[in-house]
Parts: structure tokens; C-alpha cells; sequence
């Protein structure tokens, strides 16, 4: 078996309201997926975190190595093109499109063993994941507080038991917001608070200090993933877990956060950290340091596949009779494509999503909503 062809797939939604983080604004939906052709016929799809046409760009200067290799060679193909670019990319475009690769190189490796991945990675700690609820951006022509407000709202209604709000925009307003929220859904509820590395040092420590009293569960990306002191500084000077990682890609981008230990929770996304060749190196480096791991995910039904089968693998740390929840970062923002590309939605019942249990990532693709949404 041989790879005979890669292509990418660039999908694109102009959105009805835009809608911003802290650090990003975004009036488009945008997701790359890879597609991955063997001479026997057999397909893998991945993903890739980031900016779509860009990781396409190096995809394509990854092609060439790839052509007439053997798919299931993961280890080797990994190294190979990590080492393509070793010297200009050990983080960042390089790894995320590097990520999209072996992720499809993964789905092939599946079908072609006709197993999930996450047997072949060793197996299922779970067959299904509590979900919570990822939206609450500040939308264009709303009132942020009382739109978020409505939107944690419908989230609990939907059963979804834990949802995130993006914070990291204005001190007061984001501590209103918080204070809204929780009075909203009530005490039951879990809210994390997500700033997208939107604060100084200073506002990061007040922030979580006056929040603390409204029971949030974590506190993610409070200020830029190149400050890893200031990480440790709002770590140790206010009260609620530091979530990070999304944009730490590799074992080596993810080493010295870990060593360092200035995060209590770590968020490898497998469609930014190196596929699942590299997630499961974080996740033991993670574990051997007892560091919780919670994955990041943003992009479409492939990428909630990929993160699923990856799920199903992180072993309860510590193993107990009540483990702790592996929670799965659920995206409710505007995005018609991201169910569309595949045949059968992937979706939650009451806050819960089954991992799919069919061969590679367990899905299909739509090959009707990749011509639908593709960019013009």
C-alpha cells in the first residue's frame, strides 16, 4: 500500500453576525481538511487547527515527501516531515499542517486494520464523553452581557451540564458577565472562563481573585503562551486552575509549561499538537507530571472525530472509583459546515457524545457539503 495523492480541502462560511475572542475576530468560519489516497483505494481525513489557507501552503511543501510511502508508517513519516522543517518551524504552520497529515494517516491506518484508532492506540478507557458547551464570544450588535446570558441559558436547557465564556476584554465588564452567568444557570452548572490571552499579568490575578466566588472551574489562556512566568505568577497568586496548551505544539513546545508546572490543566488540541503521533507523547509527558489533561478542540465533525478517538485513550489520572471527568470541548458557535461534512452528525444527547466505534476516525465524509462550502 502507497500514498498515491494529498489534498486539501479549504471550506469557507461568510457569517450572519460576527463575533470576537479577546485576541481574534471573526466574521468568516473557515477549516481545513486533509485528505490522504492510497493505491488500494483506501481514504484518511484529518484536520488541521489554524489558519486554513496557510497550513494548505504547507501541506503542499510537505507532498512530496509523502507520495509512494507507506501510510502506515506513521513513526517514520512523523519524524520525516518534522524534521523537513526542523530548523524554521518546531512550532506553529509547520506542526498544525503536520497534524492534519497524520491524522488522516491514523484514519487509513484504522480502516486498513479495520479497528478505531483508539484500539489501535492501546484502547478505550470510555466510550462516551461528558460535553460542555464552548460559545459565549461577544457578538456584533448585542448586548454582550444579556446575549451571553441567554446563550449559557439555552445551553443548561439543552443538557449540557459545564460551559465556557470568553472573558479578556474589559476587567469590570467581564467580572459582570460572570456574575450574570452564574446567577442565570445556577449553581449546578459548571463555567470555565476562557480570556484567549487577552489580559496583563496584573488583571489576570484580579480577575481570578474576584471570581473565584462564583465557582469556575478553570481559568484558560489568561495572558500570552510565551509568557510562561507570568503563566506561573497567576498561577500561584490567585485561586482558580490555569488551563493552557492549545498553541504549544509538540512534546518539545509542550515541555517546558509542563516542567515548569505553571498550568494546572493542559489543553493539547490533536489538530495543533502533531496528530495523534505527538498527543499521545504530551498526554504521558502530561501524566508523568501529574498534570490534568483537558483537549482543546475548534474545527468540524472531523476534528470532533479525531478529538473523540483521542479521548477515548487519556487513562484516568489518577486511576480512582470516581475518576475525574475527561470533559470534550464542544463548539455551539455559527458554523453550517461543521456537521455538514460528514454523512452522520456527530452530536450530544443531554451533554453527552458516544465515540464513534467504527474503523479509523469512525466517520464519512459528505463529498457533496466539501463542493457546497469550498472556497470561491
Amino acid at each position: 500500500m502507497k500514498i498515491v495523492d494529498i489534498k486539501t480541502h479549504i471550506l469557507d462560511f461568510k457569517l450572519d453576525t460576527a463575533f470576537e475572542s479577546a485576541s481574534m475576530r471573526f466574521d468568516r468560519r473557515q477549516h481545513l481538511l486533509v485528505e490522504v489516497e492510497c493505491d488500494n483505494g483506501l481514504v484518511g481525513w484529518g484536520e488541521c487547527l489554524g489558519p486554513a489557507a496557510m497550513n494548505a501552503a504547507v501541506i503542499e511543501g510537505y507532498k512530496n515527501r509523502l507520495l509512494g510511502r507507506d501510510p502506515l508508517q506513521t513513526e517514520v513519516i512523523w519524524i520525516d516531515l518534522y524534521h523537513t522543517f526542523r530548523d524554521q518551524g518546531q512550532r506553529g504552520l509547520s506542526i498544525t499542517a503536520l497534524s492534519g497529515i497524520d491524522i488522516a494517516l491514523w484514519d487509513i491506518k484504522g480502516k486498513f486494520f479495520d479497528a478505531p484508532i483508539s484500539t489501535l492506540l492501546g484502547g478505550r478507557f470510555r466510550d462516551s464523553v461528558n460535553a460542555y458547551a464552548t460559545g459565549s464570544f461577544k457578538r456584533d450588535g448585542v448586548d454582550r452581557i444579556s446575549d451571553v446570558v441567554a446563550e449559557a441559558k439555552r445551553y443548561k436547557a439543552e443538557g449540557f451540564g459545564a460551559t465556557k465564556m470568553k472573558i479578556g476584554f474589559n476587567l469590570e465588564e467581564d467580572l459582570e458577565l460572570i456574575r450574570e452567568v452564574r446567577a442565570a444557570v445556577g449553581p449546578d452548572m459548571k463555567l470555565m472562563i476562557d480570556a484567549n490571552h487577552g489580559y496583563q499579568v496584573d488583571e489576570a490575578i484580579e480577575l481570578g481573585k474576584r471570581a473565584y466566588q462564583y465557582g469556575i472551574d478553570w481559568f484558560e489562556e489568561p495572558v500570552v503562551p510565551e509568557w510562561l512566568d507570568a503563566y506561573r505568577e497567576v498561577k500561584e497568586r490567585q485561586p482558580i486552575p490555569v488551563a493552557g496548551g492549545e498553541t504549544w505544539h509538540s512534546r518539545w513546545g509542550m515541555l517546558e509549561p509542563l516542567r515548569q508546572r505553571v498550568v494546572s490543566i493542559i489543553q493539547p488540541d490533536v489538530c495543533g499538537v502533531g496528530g495523534f503521533t505527538e498527543f499521545r507523547r504530551v498526554v504521558d509527558l502530561a501524566q508523568t507530571l501529574g498534570i490534568r489533561v483537558v483537549p482543546h478542540v475548534w474545527g468540524t465533525a472531523v476534528q470532533i472525530a479525531a478529538s473523540l478517538q483521542a479521548h477515548a485513550t487519556i487513562a484516568p489520572a489518577p486511576v480512582r472509583q470516581q475518576p475525574l471527568d475527561a470533559m470534550f470541548e464542544f463548539d455551539r458557535t455559527e458554523n453550517p459546515f461543521r456537521q455538514a461534512v460528514v454523512k452522520k452528525p456527530i452530536e450530544h444527547k443531554n451533554g453527552v457524545i458516544e465515540i464513534p466505534n467504527s474503523p479509523g476516525l469512525g466517520i464519512e465524509i459528505n463529498r457533496e457539503a466539501l463542493e457546497e462550502f469550498a472556497l470561491k
